[in-house]
């Protein structure tokens, strides 16, 4: 589990880092639809590399999977896109506040319903509790 969470604490880290990178590129080169088309040109690289070192058995599942699952892709295409374009506008620190506070959302949502079948861990009040302090905090993070 330590690791599980030491991962996805380095993925955390890399959200903002993303962010800012590919906002950086966007206006560079004065285009964030151009950055965001690199930047998953890079992903796939990366992503082709990884799945040929791990396997390549999920191909022969991709046509009986749900056409449900494949949204995934239009949610990342629009998280690239968005943040890319606002962050230079808006500050990197305040769109990554609102990306996690719609993720704490969000999140609680699939698991109180195990939506995707995701392990069900009902909203509580502790939970509830914690969206709400973080909700908190984006608002504080706004009055400065």
């Amino acid at each position: 589990m330590t690791q599980y969470a030491l991962t996805m604490l380095l993925a955390g880290i890399g959200i903002p880092l993303l962010a800012g990178l590919n906002a950086a590129l966007g206006k560079y080169i004065g285009s964030p639809a151009t950055a965001a088309v690199i930047l998953f040109l890079v992903a796939l690289s990366i992503s082709l590399v990884v799945m040929v070192v791990m396997g390549t058995e999920g191909f022969n599942q991709l046509l009986s999977a749900p056409k449900h699952l494949f949204l995934a892709g239009a949610f990342v295409a629009f998280y690239v896109l968005t943040i890319t374009y606002i962050a230079p506008h808006f500050g990197v620190g305040n769109a990554v506040f609102f990306v996690l506070l719609g993720q704490l959302i969000s999140a609680a949502a699939i698991d109180h319903f195990g939506l995707f079948g995701a392990q069900v861990s009902p909203l509580g009040l502790a939970r509830a509790s914690g969206i709400a302090l973080m909700a908190a905090g984006v608002w504080l993070t706004q009055l400065a």
